[in-house]
């Protein structure tokens, strides 16, 4: 069997190249980064031409290419080769695949890359498929079982950007090899970086090629070559940034670079991104620096534009100074915090469990958690889908993003929501390959310290258990209702100072008439208490008293449930993975006694 000519190849098309010389498939399906751009020969060419040009040419006799819409094409063609030229003009995989198979059983070194495969040969249930999709279907399998393929030197590339959408029966037949097209890693980055902007330096370029994690070559280019010359109001903005610079190195420099990054924003977008204080900068040692803000509000725009609204960048303003009492919880994540800072990946969790009852501050801790550790924190948004398998192929969309852009933190509120209900009565086994892709993914111990997910519920019963395990979620954290005063004093303190509010409370001498008076209310609850009591006085433009806060509490109303508060609570108090985070009166409860309390109150919240 003949080689593949490699010239500094990247990981998918070495992965193709062994598994083809071994013998083991001559049939491919490549898949995820399909539609990105890839350097060769002095510039960036679409996949289809990169596979062509650098990987088949210097090979194959003849080369094929084939979609629906460009119907099929010789891209090489040896003289031996024969075919009515009217079949050119025919696009339908009924007649085309028939030609393609007696050119690949008549011929030696026949390469032929069959784009969109996933419209030839859809997924989805058999009993909808139509004939020529059957055929299809049963043609691209017979080629893969074919020997005369391999005795003939010959390869088919299957492309198509979610494995999910290609027929089934093609993805699990073991003589079709599928390789994952991986978004470009950090050194293939900085090569991008470097033909985008051949000006910039290695340590310019290796700063980019971090900046740039997660995304595509094509999106990186299109960020640092900026629109065409020329483009309308160009000498207005450059001519507004300079002004923004004034007084910088190398602002005109910078200024006209900018410009170009810029286009299609307003002004008060552009000065927010290169000056948000509107006033010119010190000079700074970095003279890249607001290119790389740049980079980086573009990249934001671009990867939430990419998952189709499938993820949300948190942009946390808050640390855990913020965070009122919760001293067990905070000193804990303070701990994770140290350990991803200090690069000390062992002791890091793979995942942690947020749970405990609603109000009691899980989302805040996470945004401040965020901050803390540095993580670039994410927000996994509701994926599912009613169309047959865009449910998996938009997880693995999220997925890819998140491996790609390491040290990255991933919250997903409402985890029993998101990730419950596995039995997958109804919608066709979609809960249950959910759940079985997200925990390999957690599983996967090299994303420790890299890779964190935090899952937040009030219903942790509803998680399917193995999720919850050791090795997905490490760390189960439990936030409760404030227990006693001194814990309500930190709350109430904390959104005194986070509001912004004068006042003239003051603990421990307000201790019984306030705090005390506010044990076992949520800290959503102690908020709008706070806001209340503001609210009272602030016609008055007065500091808030004690009698404010006084009168906010006797008209208040919480919202209560008590037993489902009480059943949360429990639930949070079972599922913690530390006993030092818990309560006193948690602490000494036996287990059995503890999961009794639960049956009983299982029965009266269902």
């Amino acid at each position: 069997m003949a080689d593949i000519a490699l010239k500094s190849p990247p990981s998918f098309v070495e992965a193709i190249r062994r598994i083809y010389l071994r013998g083991e498939a001559s049939t491919f399906i490549l898949y995820d980064n399909v539609f990105d751009r890839f350097l060769y020969q002095g510039g960036m060419h679409p996949l289809g031409d990169y596979l062509v040009d650098f990987l088949l040419k210097d090979t194959k006799d003849t080369i094929i290419t084939y979609n629906l819409s460009a119907g099929m094409r010789f891209r090489k063609r040896h003289k031996e080769v024969k075919l009515d030229e009217t079949v050119l003009l025919d696009k339908s995989p009924l007649t085309i695949l028939p030609k393609l198979e007696d050119i690949l059983n008549v011929h030696k070194k026949v390469g032929v890359v069959i784009d969109y495969a996933d419209m030839v040969a859809p997924g989805g249930d058999p009993n909808f498929f139509s004939s020529d999709d059957r055929r299809a279907v049963v043609t691209m399998h017979r080629w893969s079982l074919s020997d005369t393929f391999e005795r003939n030197d010959s390869i088919v590339l299957l492309v198509t950007e979610s494995l999910s959408n290609l027929n089934q029966t093609l993805v699990s037949n073991p003589k079709m090899a599928a390789i994952r097209i991986p978004l470009p890693d950090e050194a293939e980055r900085a090569e991008v970086v470097k033909f985008a902007d051949p000006r910039v330096d290695a340590a310019t370029a290796a700063r980019f090629a971090s900046l740039t994690a997660g995304l595509k070559g094509v999106q990186i280019a299109g960020i640092l070559h900026g629109p065409p010359p020329g483009t309308q109001n160009l000498d207005e903005r450059k001519h507004f940034i300079r002004e923004l610079l004034a007084g910088t190195k190398d602002a005109e420099e910078r200024a006209d670079k900018l410009a170009q990054l810029t286009s299609g924003m307003g002004r008060d977008e552009i000065r927010k991104l290169v000056n948000p204080d509107a006033r010119a900068p010190e000079v700074s040692t970095n003279v890249h620096f607001e290119e790389e803000r740049l980079i980086a509000a573009r990249k934001r725009e671009i990867l939430e534009r990419e998952c189709y609204g499938l993820i949300e960048f948190i942009e946390s303003r808050h640390g855990f100074e913020v965070v009122g009492g919760m001293d067990g919880i905070k000193r804990e994540l303070q701990a994770v915090a140290r350990a991803i800072t200090a690069g000390e990946t062992n002791r890091v969790p793979m995942g942690m469990l947020f749970t405990g009852p609603m109000g009691t501050g899980k989302t805040f801790v996470a945004e401040a958690f965020a901050k803390e550790s540095g993580l670039t924190a994410i927000k996994l948004k509701n994926f599912r889908s009613k169309w047959v398998g865009a449910t998996e192929g938009n997880l693995e969309k999220v997925l890819s993003v998140v491996k790609a852009l390491g040290q990255v933190l991933v919250i997903i509120d409402e985890g029993d929501r998101a990730f419950g209900g596995t039995e997958g009565e109804g919608d066709g086994g979609t809960s249950s390959r959910v759940i079985a892709r997200l925990k390999e993914f957690m599983s996967d111990t090299s994303n420790r310290g890299r890779v964190l997910f935090v899952l937040m519920t009030n219903r942790p019963d509803k998680l399917d258990l193995d999720l919850k395990r050791a090795g997905r979620l490490d760390r189960k954290i439990p936030f409760l209702y404030s227990q006693v005063p001194e814990e309500v004093e930190g709350v109430l303190s904390a959104q005194l100072r986070r509001h912004k509010i004068t006042h003239e409370v003051e603990f421990p001498r307000d201790r019984e008439t306030v705090s005390a008076r506010l044990v076992g209310y949520s800290n959503a609850d102690v908020e709008a208490l706070v806001l209340m009591a503001n609210d009272r006085c602030a016609d008055e433009k007065r500091p808030v008293r004690v009698t404010d806060m006084q009168k906010a509490i006797d008209d208040y109303m919480p919202p209560k449930d008590a037993t489902m508060l009480e059943y949360m609570e429990l639930l949070a108090v079972f599922e913690a993975s530390n006993k030092a985070l818990l309560p006193l009166k948690y602490q000494g409860i036996p287990v059995e006694e503890l999961q009794q309390k639960l049956r009983l109150l299982r029965a009266q919240v269902r």
